[in-house]
């Protein structure tokens, strides 16, 4: 009997991040692609769509292309929840005989537990998939932030504060979690006085409406995680 090939491959829960700022989603799609991509053509044979900017032709128009200088080409569609219900009927077809060429990678996070049609799209998925999962639940709050920003794991702290942000948090609640969590980590007093410099200055420019909130902490983020660390 021939072994059938795993060309559809399904992503369930939250991302898990490592005590190193290591991302587990990341590290199992780089597995899949060193299974089935030409390691010198990967950057080529390789597309990100996100769910909620993805429509039905976007998604036609990635499937027509064709490797380059490899078998396979490979695409990860992140956010698969949001997905449109055109372009879910479209999947759920296609996955039923996928195309030899085509590795497909399904980023799902389940939004409710008793949301049928959510359940249902996902078991049907599932049953024309390779099934990996990740954490059901995830806490996000501001210490794991400062965690991921000590680590500088940009990326990833990144989409910890997105998260923040969907769940509701405000701006000047995450700012004040961090300078929490700062306080209770032993840093310099140098070091304390830099962050709290740009912590003060993201805080002026949401107030005074110079920036949006989430662009002023996105930088802000990105100004912590590249900051030298000052010795004690």
């Amino acid at each position: 009997m021939v072994r059938r090939e795993n060309l559809v491959h399904l992503f369930i829960g939250h991302d898990i991040i490592g005590p190193d700022g290591s991302s587990r989603k990341s590290d199992a799609l780089q597995r899949l692609k060193k299974e089935f991509l030409c390691k010198t053509t990967l950057d080529f044979n390789t597309d990100t769509l996100y769910a909620k900017e993805t429509g039905l032709k976007d998604l036609q128009e990635v499937f027509l292309r064709i490797p380059a200088g490899s078998p396979k080409r490979m695409l990860a569609i992140k956010d698969a929840q949001l997905l449109k219900e055109d372009v879910r009927a479209y999947l759920l077809r296609y996955i039923a005989k996928p195309h030899p060429s085509l590795v497909l990678v399904l980023d799902f996070i389940p939004r409710d537990p008793n949301d049928k049609e959510e359940a249902k799209f996902i078991f049907a998925l599932a049953r024309h998939a390779r099934v990996q999962r990740f954490r059901e639940s995830r806490p996000v709050n501001t210490f794991e932030l400062s965690r991921l920003i000590e680590a500088k794991r940009a990326p990833q702290a990144l989409y910890v504060l997105k998260q923040l942000f969907e769940s509701g948090q405000r701006p000047e609640r995450i700012l004040g979690g961090l300078r929490v969590s700062w306080q209770k980590d032993l840093y310099s007093r140098m070091e304390l006085k830099k962050r709290l410099r740009l912590l003060l200055a993201c805080d002026v420019d949401i107030k005074t409406g110079r920036i949006e909130p989430s662009f002023a902490l996105e930088r802000l983020v990105v100004y912590l995680c590249s900051l030298d660390k000052v010795a004690h």
